[in-house]
């Protein structure tokens, strides 16, 4: 393996980063034996950096093959291969080539910011890292590196320095919360004259929707809190749960079938005052177990320690005449925990559904797909992966030339073609998976997303620079001329991603511009509004889900997973320390996909709770745009424009 990019891995490379990175690559785990020096990366230099042989100087992983020597015998540009970009071009930190103009367009073209990083001083409230890039004044001394250098974590972390003011001494009290103590954990710089000082603060600060660990070195969501799970690394978020919700001096409340044990513990009713003791503590038994049941309950009596008592059925509660059953809906009190899909209420329970091409799991609660395995198709650097779902087979379905980059993708399942935007020659181009002909669909276009119309026989793409959303005939052919429309142009402040729903003839897209916002229009361009525009930062990658009829972002500034209903309600937003870099995102049954620019890999977690964290994909090279397909025609459906083009003689745009 190349000594300076690469470490050997049983019988493959892998890059110096993943080394120690706490996730598995090599099959013996060889990567993350860190205490072995064979394995480990210096720890002169930390985490985030690498040390010149025989010297005791560090330089960031970036600085590698960056074609400038770094170390002074030159070791670092050793053995790099050699991939000049074209006349034109401009070559990004991470060696991506883009064209020479789009540096400093306000949008992050190289995927790692660096073509915009050095273009202008930091938004107020951030500071520019060694490396260029802008981060939040509050990510400094987070004991976290999140400038790649490394340098938004310097040896004074641990220090306090007087600058314009005095700072409080960490000994002193200084509002924390009980059993929280306080310590350095924000830091200001002085533009005008360069000085970094620090600032006392409570140690850990969580957002409206999250709740602290009892250890306060974590924020864990409120859905976590009592979920039978322990998300808090000393587990404090299930504890006490039994009395989570309990009365003062009473028992937590049970289920209306269910007796409560002074211990917190449920026993079902039937056991109560049978002459043996169930509970624990024996709370079941003795008291007024002997007084009979004269009472006009609608479903049962049953006697109790406290004298008679009227319980109700499974699926029911006890109305507050303490007489009387009501029936509980499932459906809307447990939201997407009672069904993955459709959900059904019925008296005294509920069932569930699914859609057209799904079948209910022996579970009873999941749908999954019938058919063909659903594929997850990912761009990576110049070729194209398939990954299944279901098998974890990986496959190269296309590849371009080495000096290019697919960038966005997406896949028309009508006639089996992958489209790319190819950021090398400004234009989107596509490829036949069955007979591997290829094509330029159309030329002079920049696009951070592009979306396939399958019904509609359209694409549509994002150009954030020029503030507009555009639309083409997928069967366009180059003939030197572009032949596209401007579907919306004027107060589209940076439009990036971009997702649509063709049955329906509605298009959703992100701004990411001064103020950040999700959008919905109708394919031709009319009737947009806003779907959200509060608690967003840079959200960058779209998905919809259109079985729970809801639209899923992930937040690159804010670090978060959020969701939301079609109409803009229920939305909910999950902060997550390892959303970094996102690109693009699917949803494919209960699982959001996404691939991140910054890991190099492409990631999956739970749709609904954002547990269960999975690496799926991790390769020498940046992913970029990720769509799931399912190999097959669609079920045949029909709009205005998918029948003789709508009567159009060129592009047709519906509009429902």
């Amino acid at each position: 393996c190349p000594a300076s990019r690469q470490a050997t891995c049983g019988a493959v490379c892998i890059p110096v980063p993943w080394l120690c990175d706490g996730e598995h690559q090599c099959p013996d785990g060889s990567d993350e034996q860190c205490e072995c020096q064979c394995c480990s990366l210096p720890s002169v230099c930390g985490a985030k950096k690498v040390q010149c042989p025989g010297t005791h100087h560090c330089i960031p992983h970036w600085e590698l093959c960056d074609r400038h020597q770094d170390c002074e015998d030159g070791w670092d540009e050793e053995g790099c291969p050699q991939q000049p970009c074209l006349p034109g071009q401009w070559q990004c930190r991470n060696r991506v080539c883009i064209m020479a103009e789009w540096k400093c367009n306000g949008i992050d073209d190289c995927g790692d910011s660096s073509d915009e990083d050095v273009c202008a001083p930091c938004p107020p409230g951030m500071v520019r890292c060694d490396e260029g890039k802008c981060i939040l004044e509050s990510l400094m001394c987070d004991d976290e590196d999140d400038c790649l250098d490394g340098t938004d974590e310097p040896s004074t972390c641990g220090e306090l320095h007087v600058a314009a003011g005095r700072c409080l001494v960490m000994e002193q009290p200084c509002n924390c919360l009980p059993a929280y103590p306080c310590k350095v954990c924000s830091a200001r710089v002085d533009i005008q004259s360069g000085n970094l000082y620090w600032l006392a603060f409570p140690s850990l600060s969580c957002p409206r929707t999250h709740v602290p660990c009892r250890d306060g070195t974590e924020c864990v969501a409120q859905e976590y809190v009592c979920d039978g799970e322990k998300d808090c690394a000393d587990g404090s978020d299930e504890d006490g749960c039994a009395q989570l919700c309990s009365i003062q001096g009473q028992p937590a409340p049970c289920q209306s079938h269910e007796y409560p044990c002074e211990l917190g513990a449920c026993l079902n009713a039937s056991l109560v005052c049978d002459g043996q003791q169930n509970c624990a503590d024996g709370s079941d038994e003795g008291g007024n177990c002997s007084v009979p049941c004269q009472r006009s309950c609608t479903h049962l009596c049953h006697p109790s320690p406290q004298g008679p008592r009227c319980w109700c059925d499974r699926g029911y509660r006890l109305a507050e005449d303490g007489l009387s059953c009501i029936d509980i809906d499932e459906c809307t009190e447990w939201s997407e925990g009672a069904c993955s899909q459709t959900c059904l209420n019925v008296p005294g329970s509920y069932s569930c559904g699914c859609l057209p091409g799904y079948l209910l799991e022996p579970d009873n609660t999941v749908c999954k797909l019938t058919g063909p395995e659903p594929m997850l198709l990912v761009a990576v650097q110049s070729e194209v992966l398939s990954y299944g779902l279901r098998s974890g087979r990986e496959e190269v379905l296309l590849a371009t030339d080495k000096d290019r980059v697919v960038f966005s993708l997406d896949y028309d399942p009508m006639e089996r073609k992958v489209l790319w935007m190819d950021l090398a020659t400004e234009s989107i181009r596509w490829q036949d998976l069955d007979s591997g002909r290829k094509g330029t669909l159309v030329k002079g276009v920049r696009s951070d997303c592009i979306a396939v119309d399958w019904l509609g026989r359209n694409l549509y793409w994002t150009d954030g620079a020029a503030g507009q959303v555009l639309a083409t005939r997928l069967g366009a052919a180059w003939r030197g001329i572009p032949e596209y429309t401007v579907v919306m142009d004027g107060n589209l402040d940076q439009p990036h991603s971009l997702v649509l729903q063709p049955l329906a003839g509605l298009l959703y897209w992100s701004e990411v511009g001064s103020h950040p916002r999700l959008m919905e229009a109708t394919m031709d361009g009319s009737r947009q509004h806003v779907l959200l525009a509060q608690g967003l930062g840079w959200p960058t990658a779209l998905a919809l889900d259109l079985t729970t009829s809801r639209i899923f972002w992930l937040d690159e500034k804010l670090g978060s997973i959020g969701s939301a209903h079609l109409d803009g309600t229920s939305v909910k937003v999950l902060q997550l320390g390892w959303v970094q870099s996102p690109f693009a995102a699917a949803v494919c049954e209960g699982h959001l996909y996404w691939s991140d620019s910054k890991t190099w890999s492409v990631q999956q977690v739970d749709k609904a709770s954002g547990k269960n964290r999975t690496i799926l994909l991790k390769r020498h090279g940046q992913p970029h745009g990720l769509r799931v397909c399912i190999w097959g025609s669609p079920e045949p459906c029909t709009n205005g424009c998918a029948k003789s083009n709508g009567g159009c003689a060129q592009l047709c745009l519906p509009n429902p």
